[in-house]
């Protein structure tokens, strides 16, 4: 349904460094950088954008959720955004609010966007 998704960063390298790390362990790697945008995605296609702040006035918080192929992957995911200096918003753990098997972990980018991986399988 979606080509791709982007936010705005207030801080563009600080930005980067959070998602190139915690997005390592998804599979997802920085895949263009245009010094205003940076492009990432786990094939050769960038279908998640951050770039630079450039309109709109104050914050509004964003949720994305990155799809993890199995628990392990949700718990590095968490673990290496913690690392990269996250705030824990929920640690990993099964969601049954929303189904049997959702295992997600959320945390706050650096510019405090909701950002979530997530596995949907039983294991």
């Amino acid at each position: 349904m979606l080509d791709h998704v982007g936010f705005q960063c207030t801080d563009l390298a600080a930005s980067a460094a959070f998602y190139d790390a915690a997005l390592v362990p998804l599979g997802v790697t920085r895949q263009m950088d245009f010094q205003v945008a940076i492009g990432y995605g786990s094939g050769d296609h960038a279908d998640f954008w951050i770039g630079v702040l450039s309109e709109g006035d104050g914050f509004r918080e964003s949720h994305i959720a990155f799809a993890a192929g199995d628990r392990a992957a949700v718990d590095a995911f968490f673990a290496a955004a913690v690392t990269a200096g996250a705030e824990v918003l929920h640690e990993p753990k099964l969601h049954p609010e929303y189904h049997e098997n959702y295992y997600g972990a959320f945390v706050r980018d650096p510019d405090g966007n909701n950002v979530e991986a997530v596995c949907h399988r039983p294991e």
